[in-house]
This record gives C-alpha cells, sequence and structure tokens, in this order.
C-alpha cells in the first residue's frame, strides 16, 4: 500500500503521514440520508462489512474510551470495560465525544483526536490483511494494516464487537 495524502488532509491522515504509516484513503460520496456511517461505508468501497470499523466513544468508569469495533455489529459494552479493566462502560455523550475527539459523529477516527484516549480495537481486525477506519469526516475512510492502527493509537486488542 502507497502512503497517499487525502484531498484537504484531516488530522487522521496528517498523523498517519507524519508516522510513515502505509496506507491507502478512500473517498465516496456520503448521503446524508443513510441510516449507517459505517455500512454506507461499506457499501459505497464495495469492502466486506468485517473490515470495515467503526469507532465509538464510550465512557468507562468516569474515563472516555474508543472502540473500533466491525460496522456489520455492534459493541459489547461489558467486554469493553473488562479490556481496560474496568466495571461499568456506557456510550458516551456524542456532544462530548466530537469535542473531545475534534471529529463529528460519523467521521470519528480512531487517529489523529485532539486528545488521545485509550483504544481498544476489536480482536477480529487481527483476521485481516487490511481494515478500514473513519479518516476523520463522513465519505472518507483510510485502509490500514490493523498492526498499524493498534500500534499508532496504543490500542489493545479484545473482543469487544458482537
Amino acid at each position: 500500500m502507497a502512503k497517499k495524502k487525502a484531498p484537504g488532509g484531516t488530522p487522521a491522515t496528517v498523523a498517519l503521514t507524519a508516522a510513515g504509516a502505509s496506507f491507502t484513503v478512500h473517498a465516496y460520496e456520503h448521503d446524508p440520508s443513510s441510516a449507517s456511517y459505517g455500512e454506507e461505508a461499506a457499501q459505497a468501497l464495495g469492502v466486506s462489512p468485517d473490515r470495515v470499523f467503526k469507532t465509538l466513544v464510550a465512557d468507562v468508569d468516569g474515563e472516555l474510551t474508543v472502540a473500533v469495533v466491525p460496522v456489520a455489529g455492534s459493541l459489547d459494552l461489558k467486554a469493553l470495560a473488562a479490556a481496560v479493566g474496568g466495571k461499568r462502560a456506557a456510550m458516551a455523550d456524542p456532544v462530548v465525544a466530537e469535542r473531545t475527539t475534534g471529529y463529528v459523529r460519523g467521521g470519528i477516527s480512531p487517529l489523529g483526536q485532539r486528545r488521545r484516549l485509550r483504544t481498544v480495537v476489536d480482536a477480529s481486525a487481527s483476521g485481516h490483511a487490511t481494515i478500514c477506519v473513519s479518516a476523520g469526516r463522513r465519505g472518507l475512510e483510510v485502509e490500514l494494516s490493523p498492526g498499524d492502527l493498534v500500534a499508532l493509537t496504543g490500542a489493545v486488542l479484545a473482543p469487544v464487537g458482537r
């Protein structure tokens, strides 16, 4: 995979470029009436929903935590809490998630966030050579190896999707 800059780069693509990571940017026309940002991305890119991952922000015992899970499934909040040594997890307030990450809902990337949050990537990611995650805005995905995503975010791999 070659390094490619996104048109009008995002903090995620800037972070990937600065790290010297190998990645590919995929742009598509976002449909505002789409019911699921992730499933829309998978369909638009012609990629299996198992390889397209959504970035969700949860509150685990009062600390914001990022979960990266396949768009085809959902986040197991109990598993997320356990993965980071917590007791309780709930989805974060969307306004707080946007303010903390610097991204808008549907475009939150695990990369290049305003404030780096602890991150858990679903273990299923390791079964793919590359996965797609948001590049920082709706209609823009970045494809990279799961290993690079884990390394660049300081994430742990754990079975947090269902």
